[in-house]
């Protein structure tokens, strides 16, 4: 397994401690050694790829040609008259 060095180790102040099924952590194991990496920083890297893709997915959406004009078209069109909302917004925030 990869060593970390100390300036790395230094730089990383918090823990995060899991409860984990024994079959879980063995196949982590076996991923990190692999990969050469230690659990943590295969657990580390993993969750990290796992988070950006988790925020991508609410930020990022692909579409064809067809999808990509329709949704066009869509944002063109005028608002449609909404009177529930219109009420929202003239009721008062509670901060005001």
């Amino acid at each position: 397994m990869a060593s970390v060095n100390q300036s790395d180790k230094a730089k990383r102040s918090l823990v995060i401690n899991i409860r984990i099924e024994p079959n879980q952590l063995n196949l982590i194991d076996a991923a990190a050694s692999v990969c050469g990496k230690s659990r943590s920083a295969f657990m580390l890297d993993s969750a990290y790829r796992a988070a950006e893709e988790a925020l991508l997915d609410w930020r990022l959406f692909r579409l064809n040609d067809e999808q990509w004009e329709a949704f066009n078209q869509a944002l063109d069109l005028p608002p449609e008259k909404n009177e529930k909302l219109h009420q929202l917004l003239q009721v008062k925030s509670p901060w005001e």
